[in-house]
């Protein structure tokens, strides 16, 4: 595939154009975490790379989206290149878009408190061992303020997206989360929390960018929570 002009730059991933009108997401080494060192895939800083957690995280994202498409949840993914570390996508329009065409919405899918719910609800958790039935919560891709949460009202009021688009993106969450929780607990591991983002591609809702050990947390039967580089192991053997 030849591309032509870079497009974008994130965190994790560089996007061109191809000339048959699709994209191009090329997987970096880049991780993130915070001012600690410490990698955490939910961070927005940049802290470093490690050698081949590209084509580890492209290999995941081929593994669950296969499994998407068995159960036949829509995504953009034309093909994937693991040689390259690249993915051929179908263009897609982000849902959310602020007003100057940037950011986006992204979609937590929650099966239990852990993490940034456990420290803004803290005081309102009797149970920390409690499970939920798939809470989403929805957040703003927006680095600068910590990718703030909105609301369902919110994002109707503002024209972000209609109720009914904001119900199918929600219920699509919610099928991936039980999706990769029953493949993960096929192989003795627990879902925690996971993060996907979703799209129009044709008027359709669809997943797209990835799904992988960058937006998911996951621990094994002793309770600990996997790195990057474990989960890979444990999926891809």
């Amino acid at each position: 595939m030849s591309t032509s002009e870079k497009i974008y730059s994130g965190k994790t991933k560089d996007l061109y154009a191809l000339p048959n009108d699709n994209i191009l997401l090329v997987f970096k080494d880049d991780v993130t975490g915070g001012e600690d060192g410490v990698i955490d895939p939910g961070a927005n800083t940049v802290i470093g790379q490690v050698e081949g957690k590209g084509r580890k995280s492209l290999a995941m994202t081929d593994h669950f989206f296969k499994c998407l498409h068995v159960a036949g949840i829509p995504t953009h993914l034309v093909r994937l290149d693991l040689e390259q570390g690249s993915m051929e996508v179908r263009r897609a329009e982000p849902l959310g878009k602020d007003i100057s065409g940037k950011g986006g919405l992204e979609f937590i899918c929650r099966t239990r408190p852990w993490g940034s719910f456990q420290r803004r609800y803290q005081n309102y958790i009797g149970d920390t061992a409690s499970t939920f039935d798939y809470l989403v919560e929805i957040t703003i891709k927006d680095d600068e303020r910590g990718d703030p949460l909105i609301n369902d009202d919110t994002i109707v009021a503002l024209g972000l997206l209609t109720q009914q688009h904001l119900e199918q993106a929600k219920d699509l969450t919610r099928r991936v989360c039980r999706i990769v929780e029953a493949d993960l607990r096929d192989k003795g591991l627990t879902l925690i929390d996971m993060k996907i983002e979703i799209g129009f591609v044709d008027g359709e809702v669809v997943v797209i960018d990835e799904v992988s050990a960058d937006a998911m947390r996951v621990m094994d039967d002793e309770g600990r929570v996997l790195d990057h580089g474990t989960l890979y192991e444990q999926l891809i053997r």
